[in-house]
Parts: C-alpha cells; structure tokens; sequence
C-alpha cells in the first residue's frame, strides 16, 4: 500500500491525538516518574532539611511528626536549590526563594515546589516518588 503525503500527515495527526485524549496510550508518563530510596526511615527523625539528595531532584524535611520531599529544583528556570540554615530555599541562579513549605517568598518564581509522593517499604526504607514536571 501506497501512503501519499497527505494520508501521512493525517494518519500522524490522528495518531498524535489518540495519544494526548483522556484514556489514550501514554507513552512518556513512565519515564517521567522515578522511585528513590533514600535509605532507612530512621535516618531522619531529627527536625531539619536533608539535602543528601539534592542533586536527584529532592530534600526531605523533617518538621515534628511531618516528613515530606520537596523538588530541589526551582519553578522559575530549573536551578538547583540551596537550602538554607533556616531551613528555606534559595536559588543561586534568579534570586527566588522558598519557605520551609516550599512557598514562594521572592520572584521571580511564581510556583511553589512541587512535594513529592513518600511511602517506606517492608524493610522501613523510606520511597520518594519523584517527577520531572
């Protein structure tokens, strides 16, 4: 069978749609999602800011009974964070800077850090689900 030019772009077109709509293939969501293990839980039972994990994408703060992960990546131009001693968030490249939450405080960023799924397995390993949005 012979495909003209038109039939292709069409069929491609087509294609493309099928995977964007609701329910359709979605291929790419995979390779955007990856589960870190960051080691035992119990390695982070002091409040603070763990930023081991920095260069994968990720701090965790521990706050009294609260302990979550937040994007060590900021929303304005994709740096890397600094964290603080004050346990806030700076960014060497723009300026912009983040609460303990992960809220904005100073532009020019103007979405807060994304806070990442955490779990821990059966061996009490703590799981972070990272992804690159």
């Amino acid at each position: 069978m012979h495909v003209n030019r038109r039939t292709f772009l069409f069929l491609s077109a087509a294609f493309a749609a099928g995977c964007a709509a609701p329910g359709g293939p979605n291929f790419s969501s995979a390779r955007h999602e990856k589960i870190i293990s960051a080691g035992p839980a119990a390695q982070y039972l002091a409040d603070g800011v763990y930023a081991r994990y920095r260069d994968l994408g990720f701090f965790l703060v521990r706050r009294g009974a609260k302990l979550f992960a937040l994007s060590s990546i900021c929303t304005h131009r994709r740096c890397k964070l600094d964290a603080e001693p004050d346990k806030t968030f700076y960014c060497p490249c723009h300026g912009s800077t983040f609460d303990a939450d992960g809220k904005v405080t100073e532009s020019p960023a103007r979405r807060d850090l994304p806070v990442f799924e955490i779990s821990t397995d059966a061996e009490g390993n703590l799981l972070v689900k990272i992804s690159a949005s």
